[in-house]
């Protein structure tokens, strides 16, 4: 379901209770953080039971990304604008794939075996473009589930942030890259990804 209105950009949190319905866009389960995502048949199991709460409500940005606030930000935290470098937490999911997981910034671990988060330059053309316009209506320390289409996607295969793992570029890219569904049509719902986002900081750019 998609709502008309504006998102929070640092909005309430959502309960375990309203996240556990899912939706057909994306499934992933994050609470108090972001956590792996549940199975999307397990997802769609729920949302189809008799008991599952009511599905929770993205907003449509102008852009045409659409957003779901997960998580409460830092009261007065920094919003970032074009220019400026962020870091960021995310799982990245196809929808074409039903949900296939194919990168996430916690499988990026330093020599301690710590995550190491995802840094860019908002606005930078070496990130696909719908990662720029998603963290421009957060800000720090909050979490935005957002929804990708196609066209705000990846438009190369040198586009940031990319699968670490070879056989996961290779399963992406042949999907997303498909000549003959493409000229059929079918390149915006190739294209669509699903991110998880956590906002970790904000650096403003120099002046």
């Amino acid at each position: 379901m998609i709502a008309s209105e504006k998102p929070t950009p640092c909005g309430v949190q959502i309960t375990r209770r309203n996240l556990a319905g899912g939706t057909a866009a994306a499934t992933a389960l994050i609470v108090t953080g972001i956590v792996p995502p549940v199975s999307w048949a397990d997802a769609n199991a729920q949302s189809e039971s008799p008991e599952a709460p009511p599905r929770p409500k993205f907003s449509r940005l102008d852009s045409g990304l659409k957003v779901l606030v997960l998580r409460e930000g830092v009261v007065n935290g920094a919003t970032p604008t074009t220019g400026d470098q962020v870091e960021v937490h995310y799982y990245a999911r196809l929808a074409a794939k039903q949900g296939w997981t194919f990168g996430s910034s916690y499988k990026n671990l330093d020599k301690f075996g710590a995550p190491v988060p995802f840094q860019f330059t908002v606005g930078d053309a070496n990130v696909i473009e719908g990662l720029s316009l998603a963290v421009q209506s957060m800000c720090a320390g909050s979490s935005l589930r957002v929804v990708v289409p196609g066209h705000l996607g990846y438009q190369n295969k040198k586009q940031q942030p990319v699968p670490l793992e070879f056989s996961d570029r290779q399963r992406l890219y042949t999907t997303i890259f498909n000549p003959t569904r493409i000229a059929n049509g079918e390149g915006d719902t190739l294209g669509t990804v699903v991110f998880d986002l956590e906002l970790m900081s904000v650096r403003p750019a120099a002046k």
